[in-house]
């Protein structure tokens, strides 16, 4: 008996079946627009390798001016047909089915020729957009039912229909965009007529023994946004167009509601999804922050979806559905929505990756091959940096010994796991603890080495971390100074009134751990959606609700500082820097840059401001927590160097600059791929 008898059965769709209820969302990872096609056929085919259903790729676009950046792929041409087929047919081989995402971005795309229902500007993106006339409306559809066709020659099993997230279709639905007096705007049933209508001429063109997914936005999260009745009547007539399957979007980009961070719960809009069922005839996929077989076969026991959606899962883990098939759930590498070397990439212009899994979009060129010369490994530090090594290694077939002067694995980690809102941490440890104790690594922990201990190694890496920078702030003595250690494993409990030194992410984390109080509302969906204002669409439009975001009163009164004059956490993730900055701003933290650290007293934190130092001030504190970031720690690295010993230096020990599990781990797995 499968542990997972709801994820692993089949569907039938009548002209075809799909082996499971796994989708593999649509990402966009750059990797189309390297134009390198072994490369791509690679990625996915891997995930069809590893059980997935059925693929869903990056959106492509449908003319250019539709496209979320210039130059952004698509199915232009016979040669991009020719090109596409070499990954459908991949993909085809290992037993997958794969569809094309068609993806207009309208007044999201990154173009002076972006497009829209009228000629209002998006708050996330730098164009104007040009209202289309109904000629330019007819050539959209047009197009969007080109790619349709073209998608079909290049060999995909269907296509998805980006409907969702505030996209192109999606701006024709809300009167928040679409201001049009035409038979495209003013009443809803107008409205709709555009994602109905591309709809219904994509399946006249195809046939009806073709995939047509719609990404539907079943909360739009935005003002004047569309209420569930809107949403179900549009289904209904999308439904009734052609589609084959419903996909939900979750929330446009220019939320300001998270919807796939960390911090989100895990599956926290199932629910929304839940209020489609029943409704429609055809299935109805959920999404959203799933991420493990279990939270996945729960979604579907209850009856929230027919299929579940998971995108980023698949660049942590490959193999997903398979371990699952055999009972290795504990051995999926997780998701730990940091957004670090997905989306923040993504909308930095980098190509994607992953920070579980620097392998993620590198296939072709990162390659875990067995070693034709084994050797015996020492490494040192038992965080990412070390464990990611360790694990290459040891899979590569070297006799790998692990040594760490903590009694447990992590680093780090241990101490980000203590954060509200980054719960996910837990399970990256638990799965680094149930990988090594499959491995044949030698763990001998509690033990601090000395170089003497190393001679005897063919290599020796030094992942041994950092240590808190030395602010050097005169009075730092004073017995209400501790480290950021101390606050996040316990050792100190705070006062009611806190001085956080330093901005960068370990003080935005600590000023989070300091407000919070009791159970995080990451684990409570109704407290987390009441934080954040997000309510039932059937009762409040949009699914905003009026009163706003409603906060639980902050545990303690937080002052956050930083020497920078600029604003604080300008340099966090691109894509979720905006949310830690709303959870401190919702707990009334006080941020402070431009100061100068003049002393500590009894009474709190002196601090000037500017080059001359001028007014003085008094930041009155029971604690005052210094984040005043890292350094390597390379003592043994050093040691090693003056006995005339080679070592490699790895993560935190090699660079420290703002805790980087995302560039520890890449270098680690890189360094014992070339061992």
């Amino acid at each position: 008996m499968s542990d997972y008898p709801n994820l692993l059965a089949p569907l039938d769709l009548g002209f075809t079946a799909l082996k499971n209820r796994v989708l593999m969302g649509s990402m966009h990872t750059g990797l189309e627009e390297t134009k390198d096609w072994q490369r791509v056929a690679r990625f996915y085919t891997e995930r069809a390798e590893g059980g997935v259903a059925l693929i869903v790729t990056g959106g492509m676009a449908p003319n250019k001016e539709g496209g979320v950046f210039p130059g952004a792929a698509g199915l232009f041409s016979d040669e991009d047909i020719a090109n596409h087929k070499i990954v459908t047919d991949s993909v085809h081989q290992a037993g997958g089915k794969i569809a094309m995402q068609i993806l207009h971005a309208g007044r999201y795309a990154y173009g002076k020729e972006c497009v829209s229902a009228s000629a209002i500007k998006s708050p996330i993106s730098p164009f104007t957009p040009t209202e289309l006339d109904e000629e330019g409306i007819e050539k959209q559809i047009n197009d969007m039912v080109t790619a349709a066709t073209r998608a079909r020659e290049a060999g995909y099993d269907g296509v998805e229909i980006m409907g969702s997230e505030g996209y192109f279709l999606n701006q024709f639905l809300v009167t928040h965009v679409n201001k049009r007096t035409d038979r495209w705007g003013g009443s809803y049933e107008n409205r709709m007529r555009l994602p109905v209508e591309v709809v219904r001429r994509c399946r006249e063109a195809v046939g009806e023994d073709f995939i047509i997914i719609y990404r539907l936005s079943m909360i739009d999260l935005i003002p004047n946004g569309s209420t569930h009745e809107e949403v179900v009547q549009l289904a209904q007539a999308i439904e009734a167009a052609g589609a084959t399957i419903f996909n939900t979007g979750i929330g446009w980009h220019e939320a300001r509601i998270p919807t796939i961070a960390t911090s989100v719960p895990r599956a926290g809009f199932a629910w929304v999804t839940k209020k489609l069922m029943g409704k429609v005839g055809i299935p109805v996929v959920t999404s959203n922050r799933i991420n493990m077989p279990d939270v996945a076969e729960d979604v579907l026991a209850e009856g929230s979806a027919d299929m579940v959606s998971m995108a980023r899962p698949f660049l942590a883990d490959s193999q997903f559905v398979v371990k699952a098939a055999a009972g290795q759930g504990d051995q999926i590498a997780p998701c730990i929505a940091c957004n670090q070397a997905c989306l923040d990439h993504t909308f930095s212009g980098k190509l994607t990756s992953c920070l579980v899994n620097p392998r993620a979009c590198s296939e072709t060129e990162l390659q875990i091959t067995p070693t034709e010369t084994l050797k015996t490994i020492a490494i040192v530090g038992a965080g990412p940096a070390g464990l990611s090594t360790a694990l290459t290694a040891d899979e590569r077939g070297h006799s790998v010994t692990l040594f760490d002067g903590s009694t447990k694995i992590g680093g780090q980690l241990n101490y980000a796991k203590q954060v509200p809102g980054k719960e996910e941490f837990h399970t990256l440890i638990d799965w680094y603890e149930t990988m090594v104790a499959s491995s044949t690594i030698s763990v001998k922990l509690g033990k601090r080495v000395t170089a003497a201990d190393l001679v005897d190694f063919d290599e020796v890496i030094i992942a041994t971390g950092v240590k808190p920078r030395d602010p050097a702030i005169p009075g730092q003595d004073n017995t209400k100074v501790c480290s950021y250690i101390d606050i996040l494993t316990g050792k100190v409990e705070a006062g009611d009134k806190v001085a956080v030194v330093g901005a960068g992410g370990i003080g935005f984390d600590v000023s989070e751990y300091l407000v919070h109080q009791g159970v995080s509302t990451t684990l409570d969906r109704a407290r987390w959606q009441e934080e954040w204002g997000v309510g039932d669409p059937e009762d409040q439009r949009g699914g905003l609700l009026p009163e706003g975001a409603q906060p639980e009163a902050p545990a303690r009164q937080v002052t956050l500082l930083q020497r920078k004059n600029e604003r604080l956490g300008r340099r966090l993730g691109k894509t979720t820097g905006w949310v830690h900055r709303a959870v401190l701003k919702m707990k009334d933290v006080e941020m402070i840059g431009g100061v100068n650290y003049e002393s500590i007293d009894d009474n709190g934190l002196h601090v000037s401001f500017g080059d001359a130092r001028e007014n003085p001030t008094l930041v009155e504190a029971d604690t005052i927590v210094l984040c005043a970031g890292q350094v390597p720690e390379r003592s043994l690295a050093d040691a090693l160097e003056a006995v005339g010993a080679t070592c490699h230096v790895i993560g935190g020990a090699d660079v420290a600059s703002e805790l980087d599990a995302k560039r520890a781990i890449n270098q680690g797995t890189r360094l014992a791929a070339a061992l």
